[in-house]
């Protein structure tokens, strides 16, 4: 359950209704001409902030896409809210339109329509001959056949696209990936041009509104709640053992942080009486329609925000700044200034919801520009009548493209790529700036020249540019011009992102040959024992088409050096789909396996429950004979038995389903909870709930576990800090740390399992929590930014129950 937000594409769910309260407020807030709306932006000190269009020329702008030859592609969601009940949001006023820039000044001159008579529009994908557009649930194929920038047809590619018709709650996004398929939000779908077909595949599922990725490919996205989430790994690989459900690598949230710094009271958010939604000034105090992250790769700005992430608010009018750390494989983000926001605006109708880098390496913001942002289907009593008194449903149909320079900065004229050679392209390919490598590899693959082979592949071995190597790699991939005996010897390279990119591209090579394989096996056992982090997880996901005899090795030496990593656990066991048992029996003869260490511990669990779930009657008779072998180690038959009673498979789990009066349903939930627990928890916790020395206090036997599960769901979400007693004994620093850290970005569900779990776990009794409690809670804590104290969640536990 996800809590409310404002705008398409991340408004949220509805309330009970509830009176209209009233609330800090400034009075209305009158439309502004763009001159105006421009005094009223505060931006970092050096920069600078210049329109590019407004209305008429733009009008509800959703989505800003610029094409090879610079001219900018808006998707004008022009049914959204007619009225404050979205009386009419079904007539055929959308379009797509093409802005241009004639005379080179910035501002955009002249604008086609490119296709009308649409409803609610909501996604575009430049592609060969036109381009892809989503609208009224459904993926279109337009093109445009003699070249005036007015489509002449429209083919209907997939009637499920956005899954139903709710802006908030359809796919979107369409934003090529670098592996040259098309990767959507809020949706499981992707999409790749085939031999002049469009094939849809399953993905796995990802975000709310807006799609980006950084400059290695990593896929950036977010929720109206929880601003900032990614994938760690590449799609399509952590979920292929139907028998394992992984817990880190895909969803990953790179920030806890929700806090924003809006610059005028925003009363008008559908929250608004919800106490903590709004400070005593009544601003809003964390994102609740956090959209469209971009990762700024260009070069315009300076160099300190290259590689930071933007987020949009348009309920807070305003545009947050990340800083991206890597560490190792895993990324995490933080705001560089809290207190002032990167953008932010006095103007109330200031609606940023789209971000995208234009070819002169800018910074482009869709605002659009209205009062009313929140769907009629999630339209309070409350947000009504704030939007009515204070006069914010009327104009529509305005909007305004702003983009972001340095001071003093100019816009610089764009070449037109479409008229380049493709040897000039392929020269592009290790430009600076990562909107014209994009550009440029779309622009080869789409054109199928496969005279560029060769410089392709001179690029790859002696490009200076890491990131120029690895576009022209997948160039080469999008035309089908590599082989074998070229990427054998990246799997050497200095560079980690091509040996890992080289992994990849040589795996359909191994599944179709036997020679290929055999050799990528014998290179992956003399490479995995020294492996750094980041190319052994990937050296995990390939072992899955090598063969058993070389795989099993291969994993276990990853396995060794790298097992304390949640990662390379989930990322072995992707790999081992109906291989869990004998791969099991193998680590059991393994010499290394034979002394207890916490990750082994918890792998040989999520290895065991992976062959209970296959439910294949030889392997769950194996497993247990091994579980009740006298010979085996006290804690691998711990481990093993452990693993058995999760999913409620042995006499053990009866009695303790038969004693906690779990469901069915609860079960599921409780298995999926132990998981989630060993990769989330244990690490502090143990993996028996008994507590760790200088980590944290126990779980078992713990009022604040088996209490009031809105205490607990209050205390996961967000932290807690200083002392805390549990069972009579008081804990605190050093005996534990002095902070648990909050976990906001966990989706409700996870959240809801875990509680669940421990809960029940270790002779813990207590009722399960529900996914709705945690996103209830969730919603009724709007605004904790700070951990708890353990008297202060008492008392705003007893508080909310008078």
């Amino acid at each position: 359950m996800r809590t409310s937000a404002v705008l398409i594409g991340c408004f949220g769910i509805s309330l009970l209704c509830l009176t209209a309260l009233k609330t800090t407020d400034d009075g209305p807030s009158p439309a502004l001409t763009p001159e105006q709306e421009r005094a009223t932006f505060q931006l970092e000190p050096d920069l600078d902030i210049q329109l590019v269009a407004a209305e008429p020329m733009v009008q509800d702008p959703v989505v800003i896409q610029f094409d090879p030859d610079g001219r900018l592609w808006v998707v004008e969601m022009r049914g959204f809210m007619p009225t404050v009940d979205g009386q009419g949001e079904k007539q055929r006023v959308g379009r797509v339109s093409v802005l241009e820039d004639a005379d080179g000044d910035g501002r955009m001159d002249r604008s086609t329509v490119y296709l009308d008579s649409l409803i609610l529009p909501r996604a575009l994908a430049l592609v060969p001959g036109g381009a892809l557009v989503a609208e009224n649930n459904a993926l279109w194929m337009t093109e445009d056949r003699n070249g005036d920038l007015r489509a002449d047809s429209k083919t209907l590619i997939d009637p499920d696209y956005a899954g139903n018709g709710l802006p908030e709650h359809a796919g979107n996004g369409l934003w090529r990936g670098v592996d040259n398929w098309y990767y959507n939000a809020k949706s499981r779908f992707r999409y790749k041009l085939v031999g002049g077909s469009w094939k849809r595949d399953s993905t796995e599922f990802r975000g709310q509104w807006g799609l980006s990725h950084d400059d290695k490919g990593r896929l950036l996205y977010n929720y109206n709640w929880s601003q900032l989430h990614g994938d760690l790994v590449p799609p399509n690989y952590l979920f292929r053992n139907k028998n394992h459900t992984p817990t880190t690598g895909i969803d990953h949230g790179l920030t806890v942080d929700r806090r924003i710094y809006p610059i005028r009271p925003t009363p008008a958010v559908n929250r608004g009486y919800i106490p903590g939604t709004l400070d005593k000034a009544g601003k809003l105090l964390e994102f609740t329609a956090a959209c469209s992250p971009l990762a700024y790769r260009g070069k315009a700005l300076p160099a300190a925000y290259h590689g930071n992430i933007f987020v949009c608010e348009p309920a807070g009018n305003l545009v947050k700044r990340n800083v991206v750390e890597e560490k190792g494989p895993i990324l995490a983000a933080s705001d560089p200034h809290p207190g002032r926001e990167f953008l932010a605006s006095t103007d109330e109708r200031f609606r940023p919801v789209h971000l995208t880098e234009g070819p002169d390496g800018a910074l482009y913001v869709a605002d659009m520009y209205r009062g009313i942002v929140q769907h009629s289907a999630y339209m309070t009593p409350y947000l009504k009548e704030q939007s009515v008194s204070r006069n914010l449903v009327l104009p529509i149909h305005r909007g305004r493209i702003w983009r972001i320079v340095p001071k003093n900065g100019r816009a610089e004229r764009s070449a037109k790529l479409s008229a380049e050679s493709s040897s000039q392209l392929v020269a592009r390919l290790s430009h600076p700036d990562g909107w014209h490598r994009d550009a440029s590899q779309r622009l080869l693959v789409e054109r199928g020249d496969k005279t560029v082979r060769p410089a392709l592949l001179q690029t790859v071995r002696e490009g200076r540019s890491e990131l120029g190597r690895f576009h022209a790699l997948w160039t080469l991939e999008g035309l089908q011009q590599l082989q074998p005996v070229e990427l054998f010897p990246l799997l050497t390279d200095a560079s980690p992102l091509i040996r890992t990119t080289a992994l990849r591209l040589l795996e359909p090579f191994a599944a179709r040959d036997p020679a290929v394989r055999e050799r990528l096996g014998q290179l992956l056992l003399t490479e995995s024992p020294k492996a750094a982090e980041e190319v052994a997880i990937q050296m995990a996901f390939t072992a899955n088409g090598l063969s058993p005899a070389v795989a099993n090795p291969v994993l276990e030496n990853l396995l060794h050096r790298h097992g304390s990593l949640p990662l390379v656990r989930d990322a072995a066991l992707s790999s081992l789909q109906n291989r869990e048992l004998a791969f099991l029996q193998y680590l059991w003869k393994s010499p290394r396996w034979q002394t207890a260490e916490p990750a082994k511990e918890i792998f040989l669990e999520m290895l065991t429950t992976a062959i209970v779930r296959g439910r294949k009657a030889s392997d769950l008779a194996a497993l247990s004979a091994m579980a009740k072998s006298t010979k085996a180690p006290d804690w691998r038959q711990v481990a093993l038995k452990n693993g058995l009673s999760v999913r409620g498979e042995t006499a053990e789990t009866a009695q303790a389903a038969k004693k906690t009066a779990l469901s069915g349903a609860d079960q599921e939930q409780f298995a999926l909870g132990r998981q989630h627990y060993l990769t989330t928890c244990s690490g502090c916790h143990g993996t028996n709930g008994g507590g760790l020395n200088r980590f944290a206090p126990p779980l078992t036997g713990s009022d604040w576990v088996m209490g009031d599960e809105k205490r607990l769901t209050l205390l996961v979400l967000h932290g807690m800090e200083g002392p805390v007693e549990v069972a009579g004994k008081r804990y605190d620093a050093p005996a534990i740390l002095p902070v648990m850290p909050a976990h906001t970005t966990m989706d409700d569900a996870v959240i809801a399992s875990i509680l669940t779990y421990i809960r029940n776990a270790w002779g813990n009794s207590a009722p399960p929590v529900s996914r709705r409690t945690v996103g209830m809670t969730r919603i009724t804590s709007q605004g904790r930014v700070m951990p708890w104290k353990a008297a202060e969640l008492n008392e705003y536990v007893l508080q909310a129950k008078k």
